[in-house]
């Protein structure tokens, strides 16, 4: 793993600690689990916040998380 995505999984797993308030190791377990099914977040995230009728429109394979 480079150091970019180190500190990128680093950030985001301290974001998790603050705003749910849990401790370190299960901040980074989440972020690492965020982290590795980012393709199926993604997925999930445009069709949770987008109207039923754009969602087929929207090409998920040219969205990224990170």
């Amino acid at each position: 793993m480079q150091s970019q995505q180190k500190a990128k999984l680093m950030r985001l797993s301290w974001q998790i600690q603050r705003q749910r308030k849990s401790n370190r190791s299960k901040s980074l377990v989440s972020a690492w689990a965020i982290y590795l099914n980012e393709d199926i977040t993604v997925y999930h995230l445009v069709r949770k916040h987008s109207p039923e009728r754009y969602t087929a429109k929207i090409d998920t394979r040219s969205l990224t998380l990170f």
